[in-house]
């Protein structure tokens, strides 16, 4: 059993995937495409669909998937198509309680609304402009407030022409003069100076003095009625005023009542100003005569200050259902926020300086938010469960939090809240917040889940053509040639690592399409072609492509040693993979191992240095239960190995080297050589089964770099699991030379598949006696495992 087993490379025809291309031209030439808004994502469409229709509370949205897997993009895409035939929604207007401006008051109306009654409050206050004050300078409101100054001075004239005549009869003089009533002594016809007073006989002097004394007190007598006459006069003059400003604004309230008699808010509001209206009106025009042009502007904003409504959500009939997106969901930027201005150093705010959140504008429709950025928000999350669960929105803001602990602030009353929120946030977000707020699962009973990869279907493949051609075409190209189509195609999948299923991060390919433009643009073309793809890959690659180059000229100048020729015992060229930033690259590297007599086991070298993360570890750690379940089934497994991976001096992690391992620790058990033109990669399990790994594709053609550097010699290729025949999508240089045979990719399904091809000898199969062929690969690490234990554990040895 010791002649050279034969294996079958993979044909060049398995290495990429096949397509039905005529899909892609009935796409390409069908304008249907470009309504497409799902690429895949069934499970995802039907409950984004339920969700939409569903309008029982509680039935809010969570959308879960990965960053620039389009799940933005497409759902409100789709949200937005939904929506179209929805009705608008109503304004909502915030109006100035004049009870308590404190607490202003909301008012809803119906689409379009707020805008017109804005409108027409701005006309009633060029109106009250307009008729104020030529009302009160009218001719006939003259003649009343002359008369009412009549009365009120004829009743002062009776009482000092009484006083006069008795003053006169008895020889004194009343002289008025700046509002202060004098007397003087009349002698001869008339009044006499202080001098003259001053020569009168004592007792003239004292008839004076006794005369006048009683002259006064009869003025003060007569006066007493002064006050009440003045403030009989002043009523009277505030009665006129208002009565005029009543005359002059009802005709302008009547017009509007009418014209909003079947809307009772606004009739309610109407009938509320109008008093106020009338105050205002007197207040500006009564007590302050001015008439220059500042003032003017003054009146005109203070009526604006006082009436007009603030309409903090105003639509147009035609608009639909609102589908808002809060990039950045605040408290102030969900809930709406109260603005401050600085009067002669206070703060001061009212109803006009209400500013809408997203909410607000939400209202009557779709909210979408990132969860991952809303739960770092403080007080938002549990506001926004409330305002969910009790369908009302309130400005509650704590305003220790906004610095204005002693700033007084409005109250603005709540507005009813119909909205459908729609999380967009990861896997592993959405189970915590099930595992830890009781309230998330009957707030956000719809889990809208999105794939990973999408399977290439006669749809799926229509809509991805679809989806691009409108990229394309938002790109002011006139389109697309179908090579490059099918390009973009091979791009996807090999994203996915499937030959049948498309990645779902199309962000990426719109990324490449963005990129091609570029190129395109240069080229002054307007068809986007296969060639400008593959300039824009070639660029990126170039770009992003420093640290791949520089591990591969450490190998081809020796620094890192990698043998692609000839055969070796104990050493084997592995398939690594590397990601950094964006960019995902793979590299060779060598797996070495040695065997001696001991009990230390296997030995991972790079887990004793703290190199090995936690699935390598458990990969290399699975040899040891491989030996044994193998080898070891009637004496103990007793040996000392050592494995690692040489010249590597980063952290390591992943099982796909489990099997290049296995097959060098064999290697030194049994001191067969391994061939060293293949390079291997895959994981295994107890049971000698080669699994899946990640990456194969870059791991592929990371290897065939190194060789076609050195020169293909036919000898050279890879050994992948059989499972990962399906992940084959590969660059055209390595087809190539595959189809030329220079380069060979092998499949294995066990380890012994693998053993037999590296070391170009049979594995052997256990016989019914329990007993490997002599000369094969297995009889001889039996042998070496059992010689190591008794050497280890006394006894003779063979």
């Amino acid at each position: 059993m010791s002649g050279v087993p034969s294996f079958t490379p993979l044909a060049a025809s398995a290495l990429s995937p096949s397509f039905n291309r005529r899909i892609i031209s009935a796409a390409l030439a069908d304008d249907e495409a470009f309504n497409a808004t799902f690429i895949g994502q069934e499970r995802a469409r039907e409950a984004l669909t339920f969700g939409l229709g569903i309008n029982t509370k509680g039935y809010n949205l969570y959308v879960m998937g990965e960053q620039s897997t389009g799940r933005f993009s497409l759902v409100k895409d789709y949200i937005e198509r939904h929506v179209a035939a929805l009705p608008t929604p109503d304004d909502w207007c915030y109006l100035n309680n004049f009870e308590d401006e404190r607490e202003p008051v909301v008012l809803k109306m119906h689409p379009g609304g707020g805008k017109a009654l804005q409108k027409d409050i701005q006309s009633l206050i060029d109106d009250l402009l307009a008729t104020f004050p030529a009302a009160f300078d009218h001719p006939g409101n003259q003649r009343k407030r002359t008369a009412i100054n009549r009365a009120y001075e004829q009743k002062y004239d009776q009482a000092i022409d009484a006083l006069e005549r008795y003053a006169q009869a008895n020889g004194v003089a009343l002289y008025e003069e700046g509002g202060t009533i004098t007397f003087s002594p009349v002698v001869d016809g008339k009044p006499i100076s202080d001098t003259e007073f001053a020569t009168l006989s004592d007792e003239k002097r004292q008839y004076y003095y006794t005369l006048i004394d009683e002259l006064e007190n009869r003025l003060s007598e007569s006066l007493l009625g002064l006050p009440v006459w003045k403030r009989e006069h002043s009523e009277k003059l505030r009665e006129l005023d208002k009565e005029t400003a009543e005359q002059g604004i009802r005709p302008l309230l009547k017009a509007l009542e009418h014209k909003y008699n079947g809307d009772l808010g606004v009739l309610k509001y109407l009938k509320q100003i109008r008093t106020h209206l009338i105050d205002t009106v007197v207040a500006l025009y009564c007590e302050e005569r001015k008439e220059d042009k500042g003032d003017e502007l003054d009146r005109r904003l203070y009526l604006e200050e006082q009436f007009m409504p603030n309409v903090v959500v105003g639509h147009v009939l035609e608009d639909g259902a609102p589908v808002i997106y809060e990039p950045h969901p605040s408290y102030q930027n969900l809930f709406g926020k109260v603005e401050y201005t600085n009067i002669h150093g206070s703060v001061y705010t009212n109803y006009r300086m209400i500013r809408p959140g997203a909410l607000h504008k939400a209202n009557g429709g779709y909210l979408l938010l990132d969860v991952e950025q809303l739960i770092d928000q403080p007080y938002v999350w549990d506001s926004l469960k409330q305002a969910i669960k009790f369908a009302k929105l309130k400005m509650d803001l704590p305003q220790q939090d906004v610095g204005m602990v002693n700033a007084i602030t409005l109250q603005p009353q709540s507005i009813d809240l119909q909205v459908k929120i729609i999380l967009l946030g990861s896997r592993d977000l959405y189970y915590t917040l099930q595992d830890y707020d009781p309230e998330f699962d009957e707030l956000f009973r719809v889990l809208v889940d999105f794939d990973l990869e999408i399977p290439v279907t006669r749809q799926s493949l229509f809509d991805f053509v679809g989806r691009v051609r409108r990229h394309v075409a938002s790109k002011g190209l006139d389109g697309i040639s179908a090579k490059a189509m099918h390009r973009l195609v091979e791009y996807a999948l090999r994203m996915a690592e499937h030959k049948e299923k498309f990645s779902a991060h199309f962000a990426e390919v719109l990324e490449l399409i963005n990129e091609a433009d570029y190129f395109c643009k240069k080229a002054a073309d307007k068809t986007l072609e296969l060639g400008h793809l593959e300039t824009a890959l070639n660029a990126k690659k170039r770009r992003t492509g420093r640290v791949s180059q520089t591990l591969l000229n450490d190998i081809k100048e020796g620094h890192v040693l990698i043998a692609t020729d000839g055969k070796a015992v104990g050493k084997v060229n592995g398939l690594t993979v590397m990601e950094i930033g964006g960019t995902a690259f793979g590299t060779p590297a060598r797996i070495t191992a040695t065997v001696f007599a001991g009990a230390s086991g296997v030995v991972d070298i790079e887990r004793e240095v703290e190199l090995g993360q936690p699935i390598h570890s458990k990969g290399v750690m699975l040899l040891t239960g491989y030996l044994g379940n193998k080898y070891a089934q009637h004496f103990p497994l007793t040996l000392s190995a050592n494995i690692a991976l040489e010249q590597s001096y980063g952290h390591i992690d992943g099982d796909s080297a489990s099997l290049g391992e296995l097959v060098a620790l064999i290697s030194a058990l049994t001191d067969i050589p391994a061939l060293q033109t293949l390079a291997v990669t895959g994981s295994i399990n107890q049971y000698g089964e080669v699994q899946a790994v990640g990456g194969v594709n870059e791991k592929i053609e990371g290897y065939f770099d190194l060789c076609q550097h050195r020169g293909l010699t036919g000898t050279q290729g890879v050994v992948i699991p059989k499972s990962n025949e399906l992940n084959l999508v590969l660059d055209s240089a390595v087809i190539n030379a595959v189809k030329r045979g220079q380069f060979h990719i092998y499949t294995v399904e066990t380890v012994d598949d693998a053993l037999a091809l590296l070391m170009q000898k049979e594995a052997g199969a256990l016989s019914t006696r329990g007993r490997y062929p002599k000369q094969s690969i297995n009889y001889h690490a039996v042998n070496r495992l059992y010689n190591i234990a008794l050497m280890v554990n006394g006894g003779d040895s063979d």
